[in-house]
């Protein structure tokens, strides 16, 4: 079988069954082999549908007699499909659309049904042709913005409480997006220029990242990660552009004992261990192994050997206590800022989640900061922007514990544009195109012990 809507199809029926989206979709694609392009639209449509299910649904229920929720769940499905096409799908005529959809309904057990499906994408259809946004959408700013950029209202306040409206729907713009990739280069094995004409042999075009002396995003499609030129000479290792700001921030020396407590799958842990030239010791920590796994690889691929792995929760490693230089405390949390990566996190967190995720990493902070040395440096940081998980877990540390102060990026420095007044960065995505990110370097003064 290789009809890419057809592998779109059973990858969202396991998605509305539970299963994550990317684990539905890889799941899929090793089973059927598709062509690149198929392969390519298979993914697109995944994605699209699970992003954009609040305002798929929002177009069911304002153009069928029964909602969307009352549709049998299979067909509800097809429809996204139908309109995700119709809706986000320029390249893709609108007749083709239509009639791959009714096909779908007719393959899946629907044939009966096949004249509603097919009035209905033309109904939405002639609407497009009187008005250039069809869908109905109510006065209140926040469901209005949840229904046209398919978001759960509370997130829409998150957002809307720190950057205004104007903003809010802009980073709900760029959230919509489908995510570049970014590389790390790895200084110790080659340099920007390297890889550049690397890739460009291949045709494969990159451009530099402003402030990140390592970064290179990719600016056309790149097919297998693993079939890129240097990747098992390891030369690079992707990263986006905002996670390569923590490491940084974190400023590691040659020589000294740095502590990665939330380090899985790796890609700060690695990052730290290139800026230390390699030369000292990288604890990397986390609790859960098989992730540790990926970390070893990743080490081995870049020939790191500075780095000592530590299975455990960094809320239980006592032979830590006082012996880092630098400790990063990369913390679990809800990824709000990286909602454009993960198609269906936006409908997984939940406020309480939220809260949930906030005292865990109130703990983690509280005891991964017991193993910085006197005088060095812990960071905090998150890829959320959630006032919950990231300020207020700072300022109720700061609180509770006087010895420790924030040192912010010095002027003039590449990364202090990301700064903000109280000294933590914080990343927008719609103002940097990035993922969104808080970060806050702390010292410790002296020694409360």
């Amino acid at each position: 079988m290789t009809n890419p809507r057809q592998i779109a199809f059973i990858a969202l029926r396991d998605v509305h069954k539970g299963a994550y989206a990317d684990v539905a979709l890889d799941r899929v694609l090793r089973k059927f082999k598709l062509p690149d392009s198929d392969r390519r639209l298979a993914t697109e449509l995944v994605y699209g549908s699970v992003r954009r299910l609040r305002t798929l649904d929002a177009l069911i229920d304002q153009l069928a007699t029964k909602k969307s929720h009352q549709q049998p769940p299979e067909l509800r499905t097809i429809l996204h499909l139908g309109f995700y096409q119709l809706r986000y799908q320029e390249r893709i005529p609108p007749s083709a659309a239509v009639n791959t959809t009714v096909e779908l309904a007719k393959e899946n057990g629907f044939s009966g049904l096949t004249g509603f499906v097919n009035g209905l994408l033309r109904q939405y259809l002639r609407l497009t042709e009187k008005s250039p946004e069809p869908l109905k959408l109510p006065e209140n700013p926040v469901e209005r913005l949840g229904i046209l950029h398919s978001f759960p209202d509370w997130i829409i306040q998150v957002w809307l409480d720190q950057i205004g409206l104007a903003e809010t729907e802009k980073l709900c713009e760029w959230m919509n997006q489908t995510p570049t990739i970014d590389l790390r280069i790895n200084p110790l094995r080659t340099n920007l220029e390297q890889v550049e004409t690397a890739l460009a042999s291949a045709g494969i075009l990159a451009n530099r990242i402003p402030h990140l002396t390592q970064a290179l995003r990719l600016t056309s499609s790149p097919g297998g990660i693993q079939n890129l030129p240097g990747f098992a000479e390891g030369w690079w290792v992707v990263q986006d552009a905002s996670a390569q700001l923590v490491s940084h921030l974190l400023d590691p020396q040659l020589g000294e004992v740095v502590i990665d407590t939330c380090a899985a799958p790796g890609g700060k842990t690695t990052h730290i261990a290139e800026l230390m030239q390699d030369q000292g010791k990288v604890w990397a920590c986390d609790r859960t192994a098989s992730r540790l796994r990926k970390l070893q690889e990743n080490a081995r691929r870049l020939n790191l050997h500075s780095i000592e792995i530590c299975t455990g929760d960094s809320r239980n490693l006592p032979q830590f206590y006082n012996i880092g230089d630098r400790v990063l405390l990369d913390a679990p949390c809800s990824g709000l800022g990286t909602l454009h990566r993960h198609a269906d996190a936006r409908w997984r967190q939940t406020p309480e989640s939220i809260q949930e995720l906030s005292l865990l990493q109130k703990q983690l902070l509280s005891h991964t900061s017991n193993f910085v040395k006197n005088g060095g440096v812990l960071v905090y940081a998150t890829c959320t922007l959630h006032l919950a998980e990231n300020e207020a877990v700072i300022s109720g540390f700061l609180a509770e514990n006087p010895e420790w102060q924030i040192e912010p990026p010095a002027v003039g420095s590449p990364y202090s544009v990301y700064s903000t007044p109280q000294g933590w960065l914080k990343v927008w995505p719609h103002r940097w195109d990035m993922d969104g990110f808080f970060m806050v370097r702390l010292r410790k003064t002296n020694d409360s012990g």
